[in-house]
């Protein structure tokens, strides 16, 4: 079974609630755990708050792209701007690095996608803007079996 889906909104922080609900909304026939879907709902928000807050420097003008693609039992997400872009992504994603301390940032957004993804690959171009790609094998999947 195979379904795809993609969106794009605002960059506004209200919209990362929508992305978590528009993903949870999307995974749900596959009946992925309460931890699966925890999870992905977890990622999303980090991927979606990083575009806004980061890429975007909390303009509310610009958009994010949300893709989401079911194949089997494999999610995959990508979250993209079209904002700032990085530098250096292998800094980016370390541990506890920010570059919005005054905000109180974590720094952790990167290391939770990674700890609970499968997969993620993170591209970018300074003025061009980042995506991020995840993958998420699921335990079991249900839709397409009725």
């Amino acid at each position: 079974m195979r379904n795809q889906a993609t969106f794009q909104f605002l960059s506004i922080s209200d919209n990362e609630a929508f992305a978590r609900m528009v993903v949870a909304a999307f995974v749900a026939p596959y009946d992925p755990t309460i931890g699966e879907l925890t999870d992905i709902k977890t990622v999303v928000s980090e991927a979606v708050t990083n575009a806004i807050i980061h890429g975007y420097e909390g303009r509310s003008d610009e958009w994010v792209y949300l893709s989401l693609n079911m194949d089997q039992n494999v999610l995959s997400i990508e979250v993209r701007d079209k904002g700032l872009g990085m530098k250096n992504i292998e800094e980016a994603m370390q541990p506890l690095f920010t570059t919005k301390p005054e905000m109180e940032r974590s720094g952790m957004g990167f290391t939770i996608m990674e700890h609970f993804m499968d997969e993620v690959n993170v591209t970018s171009d300074v003025s061009e803007g980042t995506t991020i790609r995840m993958i998420k094998h699921l335990a079991t999947v249900q839709a397409g079996a009725h």
